[in-house]
């Protein structure tokens, strides 16, 4: 397994101009960095692919669908827009030079209708990553579906889910990524949920319960790492904490200042390196 930072950390929006963030990670054990990739036509893909490889980062892409963009609406216009929106958001993966992609892109996050999900509306998520399935080959990356907790979505919020939908598209380059800040939410034993999850794994968030630096919570990252060797996992552990830059605007995690990116980072990749060594 390697080590990666997500580049929240810093900034939900991340762009050439703020390469400098990531000098020096290399040297601290860290091998991936993750980038947003949120509105394909507003990344500097040459800018950013430039910068991570001059530090010997490898980029995976994070990404949530923005507005107008919704595999599951009822209107097939929508729908056909979504499909369309996540082949160029794969391109542009792509040409970053990542070979890994995911999120909770199944659905728009936030998009609550307060009833449970339709026969309808899992056959639509099915058909959309189905279509997906040829420009994945064709641009050599894997796409991986995040569950999230239920304030977030009502689709797809635990690993169950995640499994049924991805046995349902039926692709090798389709499958689950597990973040453990949420499944920590909606999951009896999270350790219990990733042994679950097996080889359709492709992705890990490794997140402490309330997003600073992993171990300095309660959520089981030595069972998680156990769970996850076990299965044979050899992909990332990609740290997604949220740090504090006065030069970025941050979500609404106001209550403590002294907590740096850099801290989580650091402090992340130093606390997993253990894991792994044991």
């Amino acid at each position: 397994m390697k080590i990666g930072v997500s580049a929240f950390a810093w900034n939900f929006r991340f762009d050439a101009t703020e390469i400098e963030v990531v000098r020096g990670l290399r040297e601290q054990g860290i091998e991936g960095f993750e980038v947003p990739v949120f509105e394909p036509g507003e990344v500097d893909v040459v800018g950013l692919r430039r910068g991570l490889e001059a530090e010997g980062l490898e980029p995976t892409v994070c990404t949530i669908l923005p507005a107008g963009i919704n595999p599951i609406s009822a209107e097939a216009g929508v729908r056909a827009r979504s499909v369309e929106h996540l082949k160029s958001v794969v391109q542009t993966a792509a040409e970053l030079g990542a070979t890994r992609a995911g999120g909770p892109v199944f659905a728009p996050i936030g998009y609550l209708p307060g009833r449970k999900r339709t026969a309808d509306e899992w056959a639509w998520a099915v058909e959309c990553f189905q279509a997906l399935d040829e420009t994945l080959r064709e641009y050599g990356v894997e796409l991986s579906l995040e569950p999230v907790n239920r304030s977030e979505t009502f689709l797809v919020t635990t690993a169950a889910d995640g499994i049924a939908l991805v046995d349902a598209i039926g692709s090798p380059r389709i499958g689950v990524l597990i973040d453990t800040f949420h499944a920590n939410i909606e999951e009896k034993n999270v350790a219990a949920a990733v042994a679950l999850v097996g080889s359709r794994m492709k992705h890990v968030h490794i997140s402490e319960n309330d997003r600073g630096v992993p171990g300095t919570g309660h959520v089981d990252f030595p069972g998680i790492v156990a769970a996850l060797k076990a299965s044979g996992y050899d992909g990332y552990l990609m740290i997604e904490g949220f740090g504090f830059d006065a030069r970025y605007t941050r979500d609404a995690i106001w209550r403590d200042h002294s907590l740096r990116p850099e801290d989580v980072a650091v402090g992340g990749a130093r606390y997993l390196r253990g894991l792994l060594r044991g």
